[in-house]
């Protein structure tokens, strides 16, 4: 089963990010190494969001994620939310 993490961000994101970039990029490496994050990237256009895609058994990997990521305990994240997503094509 598929779990789609939303992630939506402050105001001034892309600027304000910089500092927590790599960490979070780091971590999300580690994630898909391990084989849970399936692909992850933020909205364009505006950029007031990120969509991460969790593949497992249930959401707990992906819940697990936001709640240790860089960007969330650093306040860069002001809501974000778990759904299960089921993939008809593709996948």
């Amino acid at each position: 089963m598929y779990y789609i993490l939303f992630y939506k961000t402050v105001d001034n994101y892309v600027e304000r990010r910089a500092p927590y970039r790599e960490e979070h990029l780091a971590y999300a490496k580690r994630a898909q190494e391990r084989g849970g994050l399936v692909m992850a990237g933020a909205l364009a256009d505006p950029a007031d969001g990120a969509v991460l895609v969790f593949k497992g058994e249930g959401p707990a990997t992906a819940e697990n994620f936001a709640v240790n990521d860089p960007y969330v305990k650093n306040g860069l994240i002001t809501e974000w939310r778990v759904r299960p997503w089921t993939v008809v094509i593709g996948g």
